[in-house]
């Protein structure tokens, strides 16, 4: 029986090598190495890394000073931002953006410090500079823009319905009056939903939220598609996407309102890795295994 637990244990450190395998619930192995219905993932890209960046940003010229760039994401959505708890490591398609602006700004992957923020964390941890920039799902809108500053997008999502896959009831927004939604605290998705349904439960993660779904103990998740994708592949075939999304969300990369440089180096970055094809090979990688065609890169809006 020893020998037996032994080889067994081998075994899984040899998987956790090659996959994260033997990592702890909510690790990336389900979402890293394949995608729906066993797509193996393509190639990451890898970004060459500039230098004697010049940049008039303060906030630049302290990370430059302590050689390391702090970088805000989500640690819980698969494809997107996501931190394998057992090594530490990032993947995800927001976590690729991050490294091709680092990479823009002088900076390795080795010398990005990734900092989990929830969405009700984003604007208080860059007004009071514990990041340099935010990377995670984070939308564009006028009252966000009134203490954060934005580039992009980058990406265009909109809000959607996260069911258990036997759920023939929610249809669509206009179908869930009356049921138990869960949402992050923060989101936006909390403002668009209640103009369906003034029942709404919230976490600060979605991940705690598909918790409650699969325990049912709430009807539906809610908010972008592209979150919602990543976890209805990581734990299909429980759970599905209705497929009706009903708001357009523009991702964007949230910095400091006044540094117009740094905003305008991040967008120059994103200009150059959506030209280059890097862009299309970082969704390839990461969000397109959840199943969709990446689509062409939105339009970058300057100010």
């Amino acid at each position: 029986m020893r020998t037996r637990r032994t080889f067994a244990v081998a075994l899984c450190v040899i998987a956790l090598t090659a996959t994260a395998a033997c990592g702890k619930d909510g690790s990336p192995s389900s979402t890293a190495a394949t995608g729906a219905g066993g797509t193996p993932a393509p190639q990451l890209p890898t970004y060459t890394v500039k230098t004697d960046v010049k940049v008039d940003s303060a906030r630049l010229a302290e990370a430059k000073k302590r050689g390391q760039l702090i970088i805000g994401a989500k640690a819980d959505q698969p494809f997107l931002g996501f931190e394998d708890v057992a090594t530490g490591d990032r993947s995800g398609f927001d976590i690729e953006i991050a490294k091709m602006i680092a990479a823009d700004l002088g900076f390795t992957p080795q010398q990005i410090k990734w900092q989990t923020l929830v969405s009700s964390q984003r604007e208080p941890a860059i007004d009071k500079g514990q990041i340099d920039f935010y990377v995670g799902t984070y939308s564009i809108n006028d009252e966000r823009k009134k203490t954060v500053s934005f580039a992009g997008p980058y990406y265009i999502a909109g809000q959607d319905l996260l069911v258990k896959a036997d759920n023939t009831a929610i249809t669509g927004p206009e179908s869930v009056n009356g049921k138990n939604v869960c949402t992050a605290t923060g989101s936006t998705s909390i403002k668009n939903i209640q103009q369906y349904s003034p029942k709404i439960t919230q976490f600060d993660s979605y991940s705690a939220c598909v918790d409650k779904l699969l325990a049912g103990e709430v009807d539906a998740v809610t908010t972008d598609d592209a979150i919602l994708k990543g976890y209805a592949s990581k734990f299909a075939p429980k759970l599905k996407v209705v497929g009706k999304p009903f708001t357009k969300e523009n991702y964007g990369v949230g910095l400091a309102k006044d540094d117009a440089a740094l905003r305008g180096a991040i967008s120059d970055a994103l200009k150059a890795h959506q030209d280059n094809g890097d862009w299309k090979k970082a969704y390839d990688a990461t969000l397109g295994l959840s199943g969709s065609s990446a689509p062409q890169p939105p339009a970058l809006e300057r100010y």
